[in-house]
């Protein structure tokens, strides 16, 4: 007898919207939502939990962002431009030291003349 077709209810929706924003394995948020296999889940949740993610991402962008153009949070202003604009840490200038050239030391031999 074959299983009954799944048929996700607004709840379950959100559920798993909620959850995939989390970041919660597939695997998890199946067996919360009663579910056998995460492949049913992505076959009937497909739209849910790629939205959830994109939100959760969105959001805390435009946290991250608003904390880095206040002027507030210095540490969020270099994350934001390392990450998004390039930048990135440089050594103090260290002047370096220059190793005098190599010089040779001729021996003289017992008895040559010299130049």
């Amino acid at each position: 007898m074959p299983r009954p077709k799944i048929q996700p209810t607004d709840e379950q929706r959100k559920l798993v919207k909620t959850l995939a924003a989390f970041g919660i394995p597939h695997e998890q948020i199946a067996n919360k939502v009663g579910i056998r296999s995460p492949k049913s889940l992505r076959k009937y949740f497909r739209s849910e939990l790629d939205q959830g993610a994109i939100d959760a991402n969105g959001q805390v962008a435009k946290t991250l962002y608003e904390m880095a153009t206040s002027g507030k949070q210095p540490l969020a202003t270099m994350f934001w431009l390392k990450t998004r604009a390039g930048w990135r840490d440089r050594p103090a200038f260290e002047p370096t030291a220059i190793s005098p050239p190599p010089f040779i030391v001729a021996q003289q031999q017992h008895g040559a003349q010299q130049p």
